[in-house]
């Protein structure tokens, strides 16, 4: 819910803070205080388009922040998560603007654009004014608002219908593999023929290329490797060379050995490292003499990583990526060798499905126009109970045939819009082309009296939706606005004193100049007498008139007796 709302130098208002209710909100005052000034104040901070006129005149800025309380599941969330944004129960909203025609939107801090911004705000509230563009307005919305009153009957079988999609696309695909030509078919199994026949032919095994280019660089180092071997050989063995050397200080030490223990363990130190001095020399011989230069090696070993670079060009980068390339090949080849038995198994697969969704839809269908029906009815008589005593309001499905179920979504084949005509004689046409700002008020009001939030928003907000409507049926308005808002937050500006009467919360919207001779609106919450001198106003009586104060006390009477009875209800 909206929880509060601060306004800054937005027309005549050079600041307000509001703090709304959870329940049922009015917004009331004079014609021209500034009421109208609140609902733009806050479709801006829902991501309206910003015009440089509603900035208060002699200042360079204007803003709102709007402080919204949502429970720990609702969507919002999720899309806040998605964009990155740190939320939980509060969601603060702030957007500025200046008359260089910049500005900028927080949301918990965070900077986002406009879209980003609705795409939030839509989650959060649903404004119905007389130049909004309404939720309901959308035909793809209409049927959700259908689906949402057939409920979990809808979501199985949409969730089975899903499931056939699901698998007819992967028949689909797997039918777009083996191919609907035998000719192309044919080449393709010429093409993976030569591709296994190049592979296997070559042989190739994982680190073979490594190994082979370890060996080319022996050849190619082949005499610096020598030349360093033999040196290292006479180093060790030549005359008078390290090995002698060895030799000789063991030899002297072991002179020694008798005399102390110290010595002897030296002498033995020195036959270990002349021992392991020995076989490195003869290590290093060894393998000087069995080093030569084998051209027919050295060219088969290019011979090899040519072939290997080759393969690893056309199928991978790797040898274990050649390798894998030809299982899968090889999955293919098998695949299209057996494709005229997999094609006609597939085909007849898909046909089955076809039937499935087909049925599904037809199902689905038929919950849709009962829940519909009823509904429409339903909504009919709320809206001649709302002062719209000739309304028709219905909902008309498109047919389909088995042959369509080809161009099945996950929402079937329904294809609905609702109907509406306010007059007698009138025919039936599509929302968005007859019905008026008021009674689409009324109809949106009719509609959620009889079903939960279509939309899965929380706060509701209504721009005199009371316009030509007096007496019984401002009652009755008055009633299903406290109804709704037992479960939903409800903002709505009003010239009716029913629904003053009925509200949790009052606003007056007053108009004053200040002491400087500028004119400037204020809110302020009002209660008690108030309140009460308010509704004597909208009733259009004195009030100094204990009669019509009495009225008014009359009217507060009777509403609270009703909010009292619904409540335990």
């Amino acid at each position: 819910m909206l929880s509060t709302l601060l306004i800054k130098n937005i027309a005549l208002i050079e600041q307000a803070n509001i703090e709304f209710g959870p329940g049922l909100n009015v917004l009331s005052g004079e014609t021209g205080a500034g009421k109208s000034v609140i609902l733009d104040s806050i479709n801006f901070v829902l991501g309206a388009k910003a015009d440089k006129s509603m900035i208060r005149y002699g200042e360079n800025e204007c803003s709102v922040t709007a402080d919204f309380v949502v429970e720990d599941d609702a969507t919002v969330l999720q899309v806040l998560r998605e964009m990155d944004i740190d939320a939980e129960k509060e969601i603060i909203i702030t957007r500025k603007f200046r008359l260089d025609g910049r500005g900028d939107i927080r949301i918990n801090g965070e900077i986002v654009n406009a879209t980003n911004l609705r795409k939030i705000t839509a989650c959060l509230v649903d404004v119905h004014g007389q130049s909004e563009h309404f939720y309901l307005l959308n035909e793809v919305n209409q049927l959700k608002v259908i689906d949402k009153i057939v409920g979990i009957d809808a979501d199985k079988l949409k969730q089975e219908l899903g499931n056939l999609l699901d698998e007819n696309k992967n028949l689909q695909k797997r039918l777009k593999e083996l191919g609907t030509d035998e000719g192309e078919r044919n080449r393709r199994l010429d093409i993976i023929r030569f591709q296994m026949d190049e592979i296997d032919e070559a042989s190739i095994k994982v680190g073979e290329d490594d190994a082979l280019k370890a060996r080319k660089l022996l050849f190619t180092n082949l005499e610096k490797i020598r030349n360093s071997l033999s040196e290292a050989c006479a180093y060790l063995s030549g005359d008078n060379a390290a090995i002698d050397c060895l030799r000789g200080a063991k030899r002297s030490i072991g002179e020694l050995s008798n005399i102390d223990k110290e010595y002897s363990d030296i002498e033995d130190r020195m036959d270990s490292i002349t021992i392991e001095a020995e076989d490195i020399g003869e290590s290093l011989s060894s393998i000087l003499d069995n080093l030569f230069f084998d051209e027919q090696e050295s060219n088969e070993i290019e011979r090899r990583l040519d072939i290997i670079h080759s393969l690893k060009k056309k199928y991978g980068g790797s040898i274990e990526n050649v390798l894998i390339f030809r299982d899968n090949i090889q999955k293919e080849y098998d695949l299209l060798s057996d494709c005229d038995e997999q094609f006609e198994n597939i085909s007849a697969q898909m046909k089955k499905n076809l039937s499935k969704i087909y049925s599904i839809c037809t199902k689905l269908s038929e919950l849709r126009k009962k829940a519909a029906y009823t509904f429409c009815d339903q909504v009919s008589k709320e809206l001649k109970s709302l002062n719209i005593k000739n309304a028709q309001f219905n909902a008309e499905f498109q047919t389909f045939e088995e042959k369509d179920a080809l161009h099945a979504s996950e929402n079937g084949l329904d294809s609905m819009q609702f109907l509406f005509s306010a007059n007698t004689g009138e025919p039936m046409k599509p929302l968005s082309k007859v019905i008026s700002g008021g009674e689409m008020s009324r109809l949106m009001l009719a509609i959620k009296t009889k079903i939960s939030d279509p939309s899965g928003i929380s706060t509701y907000i209504f721009d005199e939706i009371d316009t030509g409507i007096s007496g019984n049926t401002a009652k009755t308005v008055s009633k299903k606005f406290n109804d709704i808002s037992k479960s939903k937050q409800i903002i709505a500006v009003s010239h009716l004193a029913q629904i003053v009467a009925m509200a949790d919360d009052n606003f007056l919207i007053e108009k004053n100049e200040n002491e400087q001779g500028k004119t400037l609106t204020h809110i302020r919450h009002i209660a008690g007498g108030d309140a009460e001198s308010e509704i004597v106003r909208l009733l259009g009586g004195n009030v100094e008139s204990m009669a019509a104060r009495s009225m008014a006390q009359e009217l507060i009477n009777e509403c609270t007796e009703y909010k009292k009875l619904t409540k335990a209800m």
